[in-house]
């Protein structure tokens, strides 16, 4: 017998639903307070489900991996994985996997009472979810997962399906999203309410979302399945009243955190950090700090705080000389032979994967998380909890424009690719708060559109910041941006992909092993074998890519 409770937590009004079951100590598992899930609003949970994917999503982005992984941000103390890639050997999808079991909880309840709007919603976020799970990890428990209350051997260790099968999936599922999304608001018998923290409940902004994320996908396959992936992207540009997609800023999928407590807050934050480490922690990576200098991008002001206190070497002084003054700190050849150092008076990023970062440009401490005030720490608005640039963003318009660039250089029949690509430079800098400074920067020598995918990969991963996972998956696929592991990582190339956790690998050995097997091992897989992060998945198997 089946009981269920509804436990608080504390995101925004959320009371997620979490399900268990017993067989003999049936009376004793019954909450008086508790909402029977037969009779719940759907509300209560979808709202935990929206949440709690932009609260992952940003944290693998920003927090954990995809920053330093991608050079975004380098960490100088508690480093190995941010920098090196040094991953463990085992990944954990738990998270992800129980989100996914309260949105088909959604679903199922939606199904029952008809809520065409909430159905269409959670096959969005299903997806979504399922798709970075494929990207991240490569096979993996699809059609056969969260069905573990069902019992028996084969729901409680679900075979993993492939890679290229999970893509057809979730293609399948977005166009029945797409569907159950075309209706007007007041078409439907019900609403989100307040649970929809990304749009509100407006049905065509999740239908926009939805057919964004087809082209995504279809642009995922493109190096594997190009026939697929082209008639996919064709249909959905040559018909804007059946496939609307994200095209403008205001567009984008995007959650603002609410900053009640660190549990709601932007990851990092220093307002409940007391000591401010996390925050110090972070440093920006000198790959995107020098890369935005040489474009004179003026984003860099806005994710970049300057240097507090600039380096100067003073050719002229002789013997060794280090000295503070007029806020600049002054040095002599002799006090840095033999030394890297980096004299830029604004920014300076840590450089990648080194010894040492926290006493890289003459930092005056060595400790963890060093006030080092000689690198470019990142701007003061990620110290605070929440603000009006702090936001999860799962799509936005600058990834569908460029999406649609890189499909009208293959030569689709999609549009132009100037257009687009200057579209997405576009967005972003809505996205950002510098839309000023577009038309000086798009003019710019080394920014004009040169008709190359390297120049639209690089562009594409400076707008991924803060979300830069999508800018990996595209890294694996083409080879851009040109990344370079730094000397401490722990391989001479970047990975392109995670780990199988191992209690998946203990627990439903079988299968995982099965799925390792579909891994092809490359002269980077060193001793963790198939299951290294240096084993390629089906999707760039047979490209050549990204090395």
């Amino acid at each position: 017998m089946k009981k269920y409770t509804l436990r608080k937590v504390s995101l925004w009004v959320l009371f997620p639903l979490f399900l268990f079951s017993c067989h003999d100590l049936t009376e004793l598992n019954v909450n008086p307070n508790g909402v029977d899930p037969n009779k719940a609003n759907p509300n209560l949970v979808l709202s935990t489900v929206l949440s709690e994917t932009g609260m992952q999503l940003t944290k693998l982005n920003f927090d954990d991996i995809m920053g330093g992984l991608m050079q975004h941000t380098q960490k100088d103390g508690w480093s190995t994985a941010h920098n090196d890639y040094d991953w463990g050997g085992s990944q954990s999808w738990s998270e992800w996997y129980s989100i996914l079991r309260d949105n088909q909880y959604v679903h199922d309840r939606s199904v029952e009472l008809g809520y065409e709007l909430h159905q269409g919603i959670t096959l969005v976020m299903k997806s979504m979810i399922f798709g970075l799970i494929a990207d991240l990890w490569g096979d993996a428990p699809y059609s056969a997962a969260l069905k573990g209350a069902e019992g028996g051997g084969a729901n409680t260790f679900p075979v993993f399906d492939s890679q290229e099968a999970i893509y057809t999936g979730i293609l399948a599922d977005l166009e029945k999203a797409n569907t159950l999304l075309s209706k007007s608001a007041a078409e439907y018998t019900s609403s989100t309410g307040s649970a929809d923290v990304y749009y509100g409940g407006n049905p065509a902004k999740w239908r926009k979302l939805a057919n964004s994320l087809m082209l995504r996908y279809y642009n995922r396959i493109s190096a594997k399945k190009p026939d697929v992936a082209k008639a996919g992207i064709e249909k959905i540009v040559s018909n804007p009243a059946q496939y609307p997609i994200i095209t403008a800023a205001a567009d984008d999928a995007a959650m603002g955190f609410a900053g009640n407590s660190n549990a709601d807050s932007w990851p990092a934050n220093a307002v409940y950090d007391a000591s401010g480490s996390f925050f110090r922690r972070i440093k920006m990576c000198a790959t995107l700090v020098n890369k935005l200098q040489d474009l004179k991008d003026p984003r860099i002001g806005v994710w970049a705080a300057k240097v507090q206190i600039p380096l100067v070497l003073d050719t002229t002084l002789t013997g060794v000389v280090d000295k503070i003054e007029n806020g600049k700190r002054i040095v002599s050849r002799q006090r840095v032979q033999g030394l890297e150092i980096n004299t830029n008076p604004d920014y300076v990023g840590l450089p990648p994967g080194i010894l040492g970062g926290a006493t890289y440009n003459l930092s005056p401490t060595a400790e963890q998380a060093a006030n080092n005030p000689h690198v470019s720490w990142l701007n003061d608005i990620y110290r605070q909890a929440k603000g009006n640039l702090l936001k999860a963003r799962l799509m936005s318009a600058a990834e569908v424009n460029f999406i649609l660039a890189e499909a009208a250089q293959r030569g689709w029949a999609v549009g132009n690719a100037e257009t687009y690509y200057n579209a997405a430079i576009k967005a972003s800098f809505d996205t950002w708060g510098v839309a000023g400074g577009y038309a000086a920067y798009i003019a710019g020598d080394k920014v004009k559109y040169n008709g190359t995918l390297k120049q639209l990969m690089e562009q594409k991963w400076i707008s991924s910041w803060t979300a830069a996972a999508e800018s990996w998956f595209d890294y694996r696929r083409t080879g851009y941006p040109e990344l370079a592991a730094g000397p401490q990582a722990l391989r001479k190339v970047l990975p392109v992909r995670f780990f199988y956790m191992l209690d998946e690998r203990n627990l439903n050995k079988t299968n995982a092993e099965t799925a390792m097997g579909h891994l092809e091992n490359t002269s980077y897989s060193g001793p963790e074998g198939s299951n290294s992060a240096w084993s390629k998945p089906w999707v760039i198997q047979g490209t050549g890519k990204p090395w």
